[in-house]
């Protein structure tokens, strides 16, 4: 399918590995041109590298830590007059409600809530002047149903969600659609991390742990980055024009809910 956005330009945040990169590389694959951000340098030029050769599209990485003023200045500057955002960002540390203080919900806030409002303060802007634009964030099926372990996630992307459910109806009439992805378990260094500590915990094998959860899933399975990345794509494109405000889940079933 043509999804009509060829020559569009994208800022794509935490793209450098997992679900980030799983988007950058659908969207440059439809003929976007990109801006790509993440923490680390190294893994980010590379990773730029490889979609420019393979695809063809303009990348530009700007390595930054985007919950700090200097770094969102640093991507903002490259971004400016996107078409497309995709708000990404690694989620807060897993624990339970007795372990997390003031401090740990402030992280968590910085990262999973305040960064992508100021991501999108900062472009919508730019997308309504022209009359076009896709925002999709990227948040967790913890949205529709908590996970005990990730309270601080929990909470501060279900205060996003809150945000955007108020904000994407503002802001629809202009052509500017924006809506969240809720990925459930997919095979990235993030569910690696939590099936390690549930190992751990459990005394067992890392491999057990892993098929202990895999089990509970519907589909059998973790998800892969070109799925999701194909499901992000299709949410930036010009077929998604009266998608407003949702939460898509990606999560192989695992969500057991009628609505």
């Amino acid at each position: 399918m043509d999804l009509g956005i060829r020559g569009k330009r994208a800022l794509v945040c935490a793209s450098s590995k997992g679900l980030g990169r799983g988007c950058a590389e659908a969207l440059a694959e439809a003929g976007v041109d990109l801006v790509m951000n993440a923490r680390g340098a190294e893994a980010l030029e590379a990773t730029a590298a490889e979609i420019r050769e393979k695809y063809g599209v303009n990348v530009v990485a700007v390595a930054a830590d985007v919950t700090s003023a200097e770094g969102q200045a640093a991507v903002l500057e490259a971004a400016q007059g996107v078409d497309i955002l995709v708000n990404n960002a690694g989620g807060p540390p897993p624990g339970m409600w007795t372990d997390w203080e003031r401090e740990d919900f402030l992280s968590a806030l910085d990262a999973n809530m305040l960064t992508p409002i100021a991501f999108m303060k900062a472009l919508v802007p730019g997308m309504i002047e022209k009359g076009w634009g896709r925002v999709v964030n990227i948040t967790s099926q913890s949205v529709k149903a908590p996970i005990a372990v990730l309270g601080l996630s929990n909470s501060a992307r279900a205060g996003l969600t809150g945000y955007v459910a108020g904000t994407s109806r503002q802001v629809a009439q202009y052509g500017v659609n924006i809506n969240n992805l809720l990925p459930g378990s997919h095979d990235t260094d993030r569910i690696a991390a939590l099936d390690a500590g549930a190992a751990k915990n459990a005394g067992i094998s890392v491999e057990e742990a892993r098929a202990t959860r895999q089990s509970t899933i519907p589909a059998g399975r973790d998800g892969t980055i070109s799925e999701f990345g194909a499901t992000c794509a299709f949410m930036c494109s010009q077929h998604a024009g009266f998608m407003v405000g949702q939460n898509i889940l990606l999560d192989g079933g695992n969500v057991n809910a009628t609505l």
